[in-house]
């Protein structure tokens, strides 16, 4: 049986969000009838457009970009400050229905999650008529509406639920891919950002249909273990699975927004380096250790990517989060601009099940242990600033903002 997923993506969350409640509190005015915008702070780095109106996208105002160049756009737009408690409590109640009619939802972010639907037809009715029944509910339930995209894959349902918005539900099988995918323009496919689009363009690949139909080797000679991904993705493949909510702390995570964009490799891996300090230093206090590491990057359109692995072993060494931290940044990253990094660790075990593991190969990882636990002993009794690794010590042309805190 082939499988049947779904993407579900809430459409213009914040703002629909924000219009939602305070229609619910009294007021007449439906913020998405005008040109309006969710946004930060002006004065601070977040003051860009979080989220916009059909109409104020009309006027060409873009998620991600500077509240300054959106209101020379649109002039009579109307800027609302982000209430992010309320965004979470919406966020849930979506996330609510989808459980009513799936057992594995994925919450890929706050407004948006996979369901996987493979079987559910006795229930729900072919897929396209779950879909109708799962959006409508949600509209007439939460009163907001959600793009839905329905395909055998996850990739291939995220690509769906992207295409006519708002209020849509939208097929992507295998066999529509050449009619519905490759026309569209290489910056459409998931997981290239503007940099691989000028390199991409600059080989004459403009569109899906020409990068699926590329030499692989061509496009791994010049964007190494990326290159393959994006092929495999312009061509539909995905074998990526729905990932059911983890059980609360059942894993350790610290991420940070940088007050700049990152542009370079070596600042990347100092942060994450930082990072991955804070990370295992929290395993370690609680004497546990993670199977799997990941890596998140927001870049500075806001896109999300995430890649994971699974170690050989179980660790709380902050150099062995931080080296398979650094393996997949490298695989993943396209050298688009970077505004948020994070590692996050999951799959852990208390650290007398890793010493049962771990017969041999004792002596290094004994080394790094003491080392590990003399820098916690310290920083423990004098502060985190008492003892400094040389290369996260700030300079004047360094980065600024070093992760301190936990997620």
């Amino acid at each position: 049986m082939d499988k049947v997923i779904f993407h579900v993506d809430v459409n213009s969350a914040f703002l629909s969000w924000e219009a939602v409640q305070r229609l619910k509190n009294g007021e007449e005015l439906d913020l998405r009838t005008i040109p309006c915008a969710v946004a930060g702070d002006k004065n601070k780095r977040h003051g860009v457009i979080l989220a916009k109106s059909l109409l104020a996208k009309r006027c060409g105002v873009k998620t991600g970009e500077p509240i300054g160049d959106a209101l020379k756009k649109c002039p009579n737009l109307t800027l609302v400050p982000p209430n992010h408690s309320l965004y979470q409590e919406y966020s849930k109640a979506f996330i609510n229905i989808l459980n009513d009619f799936s057992p594995s939802v994925e919450k890929y972010s706050i407004d948006e999650a996979y369901c996987d639907m493979t079987g559910m037809e006795t229930l729900f009715g072919a897929p396209l008529q779950a879909a109708y029944r799962m959006k409508n509910r949600i509209r007439d339930e939460l009163g907001f509406t959600v793009n839905i995209g329905i395909s055998t894959n996850k990739l291939l349902a995220k690509m769906a639920s992207d295409f006519k918005k708002p209020d849509m539900v939208h097929t992507l099988y295998p066999e529509e891919i050449k009619e519905k995918m490759w026309v569209l323009p290489v910056g459409e496919l998931f997981f290239v950002g503007k940099s691989t689009v000028k390199k991409l363009n600059n080989l004459g690949i403009h569109t899906i249909g020409e990068l699926a139909c590329t030499d692989v080797e061509i496009l791994k000679a010049h964007f190494k273990k990326h290159g393959e991904v994006i092929y495999s993705f312009a061509n539909g493949r995905d074998t990526s699975v729905i990932e059911r909510e983890e059980v609360k702390n059942k894993g350790y995570g610290n991420s940070t927004t940088i007050s700049f964009d990152v542009e370079d490799e070596s600042t990347a891996k100092m942060i994450l380096l930082s990072l991955a300090e804070t990370v295992g230093a929290r395993l370690r206090k609680d004497n546990m250790a993670a199977n799997v590491i990941a890596v998140n990057i927001i870049d500075y359109e806001f896109r999300h990517m995430s890649h994971q692995m699974t170690l050989l072993k179980p660790t709380h060494s902050t150099d062995m989060i931080h080296e398979s931290a650094c393996s997949l940044f490298e695989e993943m990253w396209d050298g688009t601009p970077i505004r948020n990094l994070g590692i996050q660790t999951s799959k852990v075990v208390p650290v007398e099940a890793e010493r049962q593991i771990c017969l041999f190969g004792m002596e290094q990882e004994e080394k790094r242990e003491k080392l590990d636990k003399a820098i916690d002993s310290i920083r423990n009794r004098f502060g985190t600033s008492a003892i400094q690794r040389a290369s996260l010590v700030k300079k004047e042309d360094g980065p600024k903002d070093m992760p301190s805190s936990p997620l």
